[in-house]
């Protein structure tokens, strides 16, 4: 039996109707007088809905091709071929922003004149949607205001993410550096863990909170009867910590001994168990970590020369909160949120005043001395927005001099240099704009411009 679609039009209305896409035709004044099932599975206007009405139902916001529809009936001749793959976003009857790719062709009758059209329309809502949350993941990778666990959008953070990814392309020995409490720790497992040594052990020992007297058998171990108390033999960290790493906090602690037997660690990639000698291979990358200033010991004759020359090949510096008050909103919400999990309390908010005063605050004790801050807060609040009363006292009595009296030393660390150098360049050389990218006022960025010379 010869099909011919002339004699049975319903042929081809079903062979629409199967389609996935969306087809439709208007007459010469832009009225919809036919549409598929397709068409009505994509926007959700059943054919009743939109047959004999205006062709305009299929407008929307930046709509390039269904838009004109009714200029291309009146006037066709601009477009030869049709409206050619062209994309649109149009609402559908629910409400929902649908993204169309389509093509509309002029229909014409025995005599040539206009007729109508017949458009077809793709529904790319899905694919677009999934590419702009790529989109949006990729934004947030690329402005890093979080890097492994540590936080911040300041350029001095930036430069800090930044010498952490080049100390994880290697095993070179790391030494942190920083006040109290700025995240020496997270830093260390942040170069861990994008490391090749991911997938070992990482231990941290901070070497002021163990006795000396028991500090050297924690890092080599040792065995029976060594000293009074070892009842058994015992491995150490280092030994523990084989093909990974080894983060020691507190270093400018240790004792002058006791560094040159984590010199020879060092050296040699070898321990020995205390009252042992018999020397153990280890594979153990080490990152060390100090608050104090270590060319002060080595003059006091505290550190070891030698000792301070092998721990000091690349070094970290992480800033205090003072000098990077532009991070304090971010960490604010983090640690809001961790605490809605610990508490089971929603608080979202906090008052204006609140978070100015945060941000007004010296913090001596840096960020953990903030975590702690949002802790009692949660511990005070009333209901879901923290309040400059939910702050802890010494928060709430700041003096006006409180937050300036946070300058730093005469001298610049490499990180915090290279942090005003590129607010500067970003800020083209207008200080305050560029006081305000580092969180800082403009009279003490003058003053570090000063020590660095930049006029």
């Amino acid at each position: 039996m010869e099909l011919d679609f002339r004699k049975n039009p319903a042929i081809l209305s079903n062979m629409l109707d199967v389609m996935a896409d969306g087809v439709f035709t208007v007459d010469a004044k832009g009225h919809i007088v036919a549409w598929s099932t397709g068409a009505a599975r994509i926007t959700g206007y059943t054919s009743d809905d939109v047959i004999g009405q205006s062709c305009h139902i299929l407008e929307g916001q930046n709509c390039k091709g269904f838009r004109v529809l009714t200029e291309f009936l009146d006037n066709p001749s601009p477009y030869p071929w049709g409206i050619c793959n062209q994309e649109c976003k149009v609402l559908g009857k629910d409400g929902r922003e649908l993204y169309l790719f389509g093509n509309v062709s002029i229909l014409r009758d025995e005599q040539g004149q206009v007729a109508g059209a017949v458009g077809t329309f793709t529904d790319l809502t899905a694919f677009i949607l999934n590419n702009q949350k790529i989109a949006v993941l990729e934004e947030q990778t690329n402005s890093r205001e979080a890097f492994q666990q540590l936080i911040g959008k300041s350029p001095v953070m930036q430069e800090v993410f930044r010498r952490l990814r080049l100390a994880a392309q290697s095993d070179v020995t790391v030494l942190l550096t920083g006040e109290s409490g700025t995240g020496k720790e997270l830093a260390a497992r942040a170069v861990h863990a994008l490391s090749a040594r991911k997938d070992k052990p990482f231990f941290a020992i901070n070497c002021s909170a163990i006795p000396e007297t028991l500090l050297e058998s924690e890092l080599f171990g040792h065995v029976k009867g060594a000293f009074t108390g070892a009842i058994r033999d015992k491995i150490g960290v280092f030994q523990a910590a084989d093909g990974g790493t080894l983060f020691l906090d507190e270093i400018g602690d240790t004792n002058p001994l006791l560094q040159l037997k984590l010199l020879r660690v060092l050296q040699e990639s070898e321990v020995k168990r205390v009252g042992d000698d018999h020397a153990i291979k280890v594979d153990v990358r080490l990152i060390t970590a100090t608050n104090r200033d270590l060319q002060t010991l080595m003059a006091e004759g505290t550190l070891r020369e030698d000792f301070y020359y092998r721990i000091h090949v690349f070094e970290i510096t992480l800033p205090p909160l003072r000098e990077r008050r532009v991070d304090i909103p971010l960490l604010v919400n983090t640690f809001m949120e961790e605490n809605t999990k610990t508490f089971k309390r929603d608080v979202n908010e906090i008052a204006q005043d609140a978070l100015h005063r945060l941000q007004e605050y010296g913090w001596p004790g840096n960020v953990r001395e903030l975590k702690n801050a949002i802790e009692h807060a949660f511990v005070t609040v009333a209901d879901n927005c923290i309040t400059i009363w939910d702050l802890p006292q010494e928060v709430q009595r700041l003096s006006s001099k409180a937050g300036l009296s946070s300058t730093t030393s005469s001298s610049l660390d490499p990180a915090e240099e290279a942090g005003i150098l590129k607010a500067m360049e970003e800020a083209n050389g207008n200080k305050t704009k560029a006081a305000k990218l580092l969180g800082i006022s403009r009279v003490t960025l003058w003053k570090k411009l000063k020590q660095l010379k930049v006029p």
